[in-house]
């Protein structure tokens, strides 16, 4: 949108690529210089710590658009409203306030991206306005069908590890659900740890989970923990394990596997009260 706008701009996307969403975009590699001068924007990043490139500091001014609820405060101008569905929905917005024309491509991600963070608007964050705006970036040309199957596609490896989830899920009777997937069972698999996000919804199709864990062991040996509920508020729990994030999905980490077990529990109790 910013190219389509200001062609006279150097424009920038900076970050580490996420592997299963290059299909869509790559990042730039950008030189420290680059940041003399510039207007630095992050998106969709609640915290300073999960800041993809640190030198998002280094320009002249920053801007947070954001959805997830502000608990770390940072930017020169910054605009969060947690009532959107995602990040793209504020810029759609932006975008259609403004009256600020969108190119097919930039149309097409941003419907990517409101599709992706409402679970193909399953999620309770999906609002009218939600869906009014995701059928105005739709009037615009691009391969809508195309898009939709390759966000609902996945690799083999992906479908098995899947099958294992389920194999191996944890359920206790009032419906609070866990899965620890180790080292081994990344490497039996040949998944990374992003690849994983790709089933963090899996247990939530059983009719009898609420609430579910899904704890991912890093390579230096403690857990990046996925938090989802279908009612009950995750995140409290996710801040006081070194996370946060949404009412019902949210990140959190863990440091032993005491400490899975101290979430597991806690996940449990939501359920009992």
């Amino acid at each position: 949108m910013l190219e389509y706008h200001f062609p006279e701009k150097t424009i920038k996307a900076v970050g580490f690529d996420e592997p299963t969403l290059t299909w869509m975009a790559e990042m730039d590699l950008v030189e420290d210089s680059a940041y003399q001068g510039a207007l630095v924007i992050v998106c969709d990043t609640a915290n300073t710590a999960r800041i993809d490139d640190k030198r998002y500091s280094q320009g002249d001014f920053l801007i947070k658009i954001d959805h997830h609820p502000n608990d770390d405060v940072y930017g020169d101008l910054s605009w969060v409203d947690t009532s959107s569905s995602s990040a793209s929905e504020m810029i759609t917005l932006f975008a259609q306030t403004t009256q600020l024309a969108l190119s097919d491509r930039a149309a097409e991600l941003l419907f990517a991206g409101i599709v992706g963070d409402t679970g193909r608007f399953l999620y309770p964050s999906t609002t009218a306005r939600t869906l009014r705006l995701a059928a105005y970036l739709r009037e615009h040309n691009f391969d809508f069908a195309a898009l939709t199957r390759k966000m609902d596609t996945m690799s083999y490896k992906i479908a098995k590890l899947q099958g294992y989830i389920y194999d191996h899920l944890e359920v206790d009777e009032n419906g609070a659900a866990r899965v620890i997937l180790s080292q081994e069972i990344l490497k039996r698999f040949n998944v990374t740890d992003a690849e994983t996000a790709a089933i963090v919804g899996a247990p939530g199709r059983i009719d009898s989970v609420s609430l579910w864990g899904i704890f991912v062991e890093q390579a230096d040996g403690h857990y990046r923990v996925r938090l989802r509920s279908k009612i009950h508020p995750i995140n409290e729990i996710a801040k006081e394990h070194d996370g946060g994030g949404h009412p019902l999905a949210s990140g959190a980490n863990s440091y032993s596997l005491e400490e899975n077990e101290i979430i597991y529990q806690k996940l449990k109790n939501l359920l009992k009260n």
